[in-house]
């Protein structure tokens, strides 16, 4: 602990670097809105200045406003998560009312008996395809070069990925033009990383158990003598 103490500190000294947020930006390259109306997210992003993102989250009643370094940035990652479990449940609750339904109109027992079952798997239907638009997600991630923290998370419905498409090709650019100024030599770019994730901490985006895993990915790679 001591050892990884003295090393942390070596890390941290290095000259002071000032990150820019989007009221003292000069330039403006490109900006989205993204909106979860079910999960009650906003996400307001845009690339300042060239090498920076400007971020500004909010959740509920919560906000959460900083600026990311693009310099200590992978590209972004897109994911989607289908709910097919629901879907299928959904699909096979609206069958068995069409079915019954068919039924219905060549038998006055089957009007009697099976039209409140019909109505009961209609509605078991319409819930289970709010639950499968709920759990089908795209989720747009930004973590860290080095340290694979992650820096940025957002979780929207189906149409998230058609909206960012734009963006997303934009801030690819501008991170590969962001790693042309990077330090150096890999040493250099680790200490500049880890003051970049100990900023993230100080602002609210990493928390404390994030930090330290990423942390000590930077801290293997800076012992085992990264150039």
């Amino acid at each position: 602990m001591a050892h990884m103490t003295a090393t942390e500190h070596i890390l941290l000294e290095t000259d002071l670097r000032q990150v820019p947020d989007l009221r003292d930006a000069r330039k403006s390259h490109a900006r989205i809105e993204l909106r979860s109306r079910l999960r009650r997210r906003v996400l307001q992003l845009e690339i300042i200045d060239y090498y920076y993102l400007s971020v500004r989250s909010r959740t509920g009643a919560t906000g959460l406003e900083f600026s990311l370094d693009l310099r200590f940035a992978r590209a972004p990652q897109l994911s989607r998560h289908i709910a097919w479990r629901w879907m299928a449940a959904s699909l096979l609750l609206f069958v068995v009312p069409a079915l019954i339904a068919t039924a219905i109109h060549t038998s006055a027992w089957w009007r009697q008996e099976w039209l409140p079952v019909s109505v009961a798997a209609a509605s078991a239907g319409a819930s289970a395809t709010f639950v499968c638009l709920y759990r089908t997600t795209e989720t747009i991630s930004l973590f860290s070069t080095c340290g694979a923290a992650q820096m940025l998370q957002f979780t929207g419905g189906l149409g998230t990925f058609r909206a960012l498409r734009p963006f997303v090709a934009k801030l690819t650019a501008h991170i590969r033009l962001a790693s042309t100024a990077r330090r150096h030599t890999k040493a250099e770019h680790l200490r500049d990383e880890m003051r970049e994730h100990q900023r993230l901490r100080e602002l609210g985006v990493l928390s404390a158990s994030d930090y330290e895993v990423s942390k000590a990915r930077i801290l293997g790679q800076h012992a085992s003598g990264g150039r």
